[in-house]
């Protein structure tokens, strides 16, 4: 066991539980980073040990799918469909069905995070116009775009981390994940109207939201390329990593869509943050004192291999630490045929329970604030405690039936 490695590791992991490390102007990307280098500059870790560390199918993964996100951005399409449904002319509890339905959808197929960063403000606005209480819709759009982005390995970043690690079927995996995220997405709905009854109606002032109107061109390409992408993931013998690659070249390859606007959509942060967390993860490893913390555990007759253990032990620290590093923490546990859907899951629906859970959480709370929108932590419990705790009975259920 190595004193330093384990120092580091427990400085980075204290980032990941803080968010930051109070005193200094880290959050939790800048943690990572600075714990990978530390690691590095006392070479208990080789510049070439840590590059083989870094997992780049899933960087480039989420890369591919970062940028097709962004042209659905760019071309107006996140911004169409949420005033659309703003404007329908139905009930609140009908329009809140149509917030889980798009946001829960939308989320399967794209990167949530963006999802939630393109269409908070622009809800907002909508609910302003119709005298609505925005709140109600935002928990919802933040619990749906969890939910929902739990269905496929490509909705989040550590379903993608785990589908690439762990080699999972794309169709597999979704005869696993899809009944538990649409039962889950009418869980959502049906907790946020009870929450909401007798309290739909608030006067809000109508925020500036300075959204570009829809492109049918670009929209079109990018629907163009997004369903090519699928039907490649489910039939195509090509690794999931190059198709996105493949993907993304297409829609950089524009003479209207300025390849600046589209890589500037892409959450670079997230990326570094995986690779800093990569090489940390590697550093505890390779020194040993991971294997010797597991075979303890296994002497206490704790087998983290167990589905019993390691669903609830994901729960957990997907909400201590957040939710993909503490994929990260647990993928070499995840030994079993069912692990992959089990950590998928957990880990994901788990992020609903808390603000800090999730990035999604975070990024509607952070976006209503700059619009004046307050969404306080126990208000958010009161849609996340009871959306988590039956999501997460209805996943832990269904993966018990289809494991038989």
């Amino acid at each position: 066991m190595d004193t330093w490695v384990v120092l580091v590791f427990g400085f980075v992991y204290l980032g990941m539980v803080l968010g930051e490390i109070p005193g200094l102007a880290l959050d939790r990307t800048g943690v990572a980073l600075l714990g990978a280098l530390a690691l590095i500059a006392s070479e208990r870790v080789t510049p070439e040990a840590a590059w083989r560390a870094v997992d780049v199918p899933t960087l480039a993964l989420l890369f591919g799918l970062m940028v097709v996100s962004a042209q659905f951005r760019l071309g107006g399409f996140y911004a169409f469909v949420t005033r659309k449904a703003a404007a329908a002319r139905v009930s609140p509890a009908v329009l809140l069905g149509l917030v889980v339905g798009v946001a829960g959808g939308l989320s399967a197929v794209l990167a949530n995070d963006i999802v939630c960063l393109a269409v908070a403000p622009l809800l907002i606005e909508g609910c302003a116009r119709r005298g609505l209480d925005p709140v109600p819709f935002l928990l919802a759009l933040a619990c749906a775009a969890n939910v929902g982005s739990a269905a496929t390995l490509i909705g989040n970043p550590q379903n993608m981390l785990i589908g690439q690690t762990l080699h999972l079927s794309f169709v597999g995996y979704l005869g696993d994940a899809a009944v538990p995220a649409i039962l889950g997405l009418g869980v959502v709905w049906g907790v946020v109207v009870v929450s909401a009854r007798g309290s739909w109606f608030k006067s809000t002032s109508v925020p500036p939201v300075d959204e570009a109107g829809l492109n049918r061109w670009q929209t079109g390409k990018g629907m163009v390329v997004l369903g090519l992408l699928l039907l490649g993931f489910v039939f195509a013998p090509m690794p999931r990593e190059v198709l996105a690659l493949a993907a993304a070249a297409v829609l950089l390859t524009s003479r209207r869509m300025a390849s600046r606007d589209l890589l500037g959509l892409v959450d670079w942060h997230l990326l570094v943050l995986f690779v800093g967390l990569f090489v940390v993860n590697f550093a505890l490893a390779d020194s040993g004192t991971l294997a010797v913390a597991t075979r303890a555990l296994e002497r206490g007759g704790v087998d983290l291999t167990r589905p019993g253990v390691l669903f609830p032990l994901t729960v957990v620290l997907s909400n201590l630490v957040s939710n993909v590093p503490a994929v990260m923490l647990l993928l070499p546990q995840a030994t079993r045929p069912e692990a992959g859907p089990l950590l998928a899951l957990a880990s994901t629906l788990a992020g609903n329970l808390i603000i800090v859970g999730s990035v999604a959480n975070i990024i509607v709370v952070d976006q209503a604030a700059r619009l004046g929108v307050h969404i306080g932590w126990k208000r958010h419990a009161r849609v996340g405690v009871p959306v988590t705790l039956a999501t997460l009975a209805l996943a832990a259920g269904w993966l018990a039936l289809v494991a038989r």
